[in-house]
This record gives C-alpha cells, structure tokens and sequence, in this order.
C-alpha cells in the first residue's frame, strides 16, 4: 500500500502533474479496491502506519514552516517598504479570493443542474462555507514559492516573505473564523432538523462512516448499509459506472461487494460438500 501510493506520486511528479490531487485520488481508489483484500491484521498495522508516518510528516512541516518564518536573511534581502509589502499582499489574498469563488461557485451550479433530488444540492450557504473553508493557504503554498523562486535576489525575497505572510494571515483569520461562520450560515437546530429528516427518509447519512475507524465493529456495522447507499444510480452516468464496477473491475481487483460475493459462495460450497453423505 505505501508504494503504490508513493509510485503514483513519482509518476505525476515525473509527468510534471499534481501530486497531491494523484496521491487523493490513488487514496481513493485503493481504499475501494485494495482495502478489501488485505487481512484484519494487515489493516490495523496499515492504519497505525499511515497515522504515524502523517503525524511525523505534518509535524516536520509545521516545525519548518515555522522556522522559515523567522529566517532573517530573507526578511533582510528585501528592500521593500511596509506600505509596499502590505499592497502585495493584499492583491495575493484577493486573487485568491476572486480564485476560489470562480472555481467553487461555477462547480457549485454543475452539481445542482445534474442533482436530482433537493437535498443533494448545495445552497448558497454551503457554497460560501466551501469557498470560505478553502482561502486558508499552508505548507504547499511555501513549497510552491520556494519552487518558483530560489536564486537569491530582492524580487525573489520579497514573493517568499509576502506568501508567508498571507499564509500566516489566512491561516489565522480565515482558521479562527470558519467556526463562526459555519453556525452563522448553518445554525445547529438546521443542521439537526436535516439530520432527522434524512434519517426519516433513509438519505444520505449512512454513507458518513469512517473506512479506517478505530472501532472495527462499527466500521462493519456501517459498511453494508453504506454500500448499498452507494449502488444507488443517481444518473446514468453512475449506472454505466457501477455496471463496469461490478462486472469487470471489481472481479478483477477486489472490492466490498466481490469479496463479500466470495465469502458468501465458499460458504455455499462448504454447505454443499458438508451435505454430502460419506460413502466410503
């Protein structure tokens, strides 16, 4: 599991491609497929695994960031004014702003025209939570400056100290008021309200369960319900998908269903030859 996840990595990396959208998107399809094919015992050592290196890498990240900041030499290239320095960052923040809700809003309008039922869409309130949750900038954006501008000069100085300070700005600002807002734009007796009612009608809430839960037993409970949440076809699009699914990739590669298929029919054989009279 740890080197296919870092050999599709490598491969976007050499491709020149996003890495991080192959390594979510390689998480997904291995936790469809892969996940169902491996013992008890490989999946709790996976899970400890994969926390453990996560927590390493997120700290290492945090550290270096946080070292950086204070790196006086890059603070000290720049010859820029503050007057100067806070006009740069202000544009930064409000390209990401005017970036963010041209890509939220317009994907936002696409769902809602496939969707077929109301409570499949996405309100006006929701779009702003989505838009507002992702103006926080991180490591990848130091990553990213670092990458376009290493030879040490002014110009280069001065981008890399104002993409920290926007990432310090968002990540401060935008972070302390996702909290409020998301109770200001969905108060919680809403949020309840659409709970209940879903239950009632058997919607969507069962696909909210965790594949590497720390409880097992819950994870098991919930998987089989959350399955056949999933078989649902809510177009023809995912008809033709879950049609494929099932007839070629998942007997191919694994899955919940196929393996579930699997166990269910050496039953049916052990039942078969245990019905079998001895005659020798």
């Amino acid at each position: 599991m740890i080197l296919m996840a870092y050999l599709s990595y490598v491969v976007a990396e050499v491709l020149y491609l996003s890495g991080i959208l192959t390594v979510f998107f390689c998480g997904i399809v291995m936790s469809h497929y892969t996940w169902h094919n491996v013992t008890e015992s490989s999946k709790i050592t996976t899970r400890h695994t994969f926390a453990t290196l996560s927590f390493i890498a997120e700290t290492f990240i945090f550290l270096y960031v946080g070292m950086d900041s204070l790196d006086k030499d890059k603070w000290n290239m720049t010859n820029v004014s503050v007057a100067t320095s806070i006009g740069i960052c202000a544009t930064l923040l409000a390209f990401i702003l005017l970036g963010r809700a041209a890509f939220v809003i317009p994907l936002s309008a696409a769902s809602n025209f496939a969707s077929r039922g109301a409570r499949t869409r996405i309100t006006f309130r929701q779009q702003i939570i989505i838009w507002w949750a992702g103006l926080m900038r991180g490591a990848v954006s130091i990553a990213l400056a670092y990458e376009k501008f290493t030879a040490d000069s002014a110009i280069n100085a001065t981008m890399i100290t104002s993409t920290i300070l926007v990432m310090l700005f968002s990540t401060v600002v935008f972070g302390l008021l996702t909290k409020p807002l998301v109770h200001w734009l969905v108060p919680p007796h809403a949020s309840e309200m659409e709970t209940e009612t879903r239950t009632l009608g058997g919607g969507s809430e069962d696909l909210n369960f965790h594949l590497l839960n720390e409880d097992e037993s819950t994870c098991q409970q919930n998987a089989p319900t959350a399955n056949t949440s999933l078989q649902r076809s809510s177009s023809a699009v995912h008809h033709v998908w879950r049609t494929f699914d099932d007839a070629i990739m998942r007997p191919l590669f694994g899955g919940r269903g196929f393996v579930q298929y699997l166990h269910h029919s050496n039953g049916q054989m052990q039942n078969s030859f245990a019905s079998i009279p001895d005659r020798h």
